[in-house]
């Protein structure tokens, strides 16, 4: 099995991260992953390498793939919250980038995980595969969140397609090497881009 190459300092990383176990599970399954490859290896070993029990580790995660995903959840609950709680006034549009935005200041945080996990993510087909799913998942969770807000088909839906395909590009463009603009303004970008590609002609 082909390994990826992550440029992890494993006992540098881990002098520096909160002592809390899940950071410390994460940051090992990302060193293994780049060291050995995703399907080569086990819970065992990243548990082993965070000098954790098994019993822990799944304790946070429910198997491997858990540890590049479970932050998924959380970025849904973020997106739908920001897109309710937007003010009536708003465009479906806008409320959803307000959401891109929130999300952006939230992930630019871990920018170096991002870089790791995409790494490793675009080497495996099984977990691009569900990467997809996410991204599907997020854009359904929008188009649900401006229909409880009175927005109408098809507008809700594609409006869901429309934000979680800014966010899409933003992120690619953000974990990038050498890339140093933000997440933020990245999508703001991608946003830009999209309206000359609607307006054209």
């Amino acid at each position: 099995m082909m390994s990826v190459t992550v440029n992890t300092n494993y006992d540098e990383v881990m002098t520096r991260w909160q002592p809390d176990s899940q950071g410390r599970l994460e940051v090992a399954a990302l060193a293994l992953f780049g060291e050995r490859g995703f399907d080569d290896t086990t819970v065992a070993e990243i548990a082993e390498r965070a000098g954790l029990t098994e019993r822990t580790f799944f304790r946070h995660f429910s198997d491997k793939r858990d540890v590049l995903f479970s932050g998924a959840s959380v970025l849904q609950e973020l997106f739908v919250d920001v897109v309710r709680s937007a003010p009536a006034s708003t465009s479906p549009l806008h409320a959803a980038i307000s959401a891109l935005d929130v999300a952006g200041d939230l992930l630019q945080e871990r920018r170096d995980f991002a870089r790791q996990r995409h790494t490793i993510i675009s080497s495996s087909a099984e977990l691009r595969e569900r990467e997809l799913i996410k991204l599907a998942s997020l854009s359904a969770a929008v188009a649900s969140a401006l229909r409880d807000r009175g927005v109408a088909e098809p507008t809700a839906s594609l409006t869901g397609e429309v934000a979680i395909t800014v966010f899409k590009v933003g992120f690619e463009r953000w974990v990038t090497p050498n890339e140093t603009r933000t997440l933020t303004e990245l999508m703001h970008n991608s946003f830009d881009d999209l309206k000359t590609v609607t307006s054209a002609g």
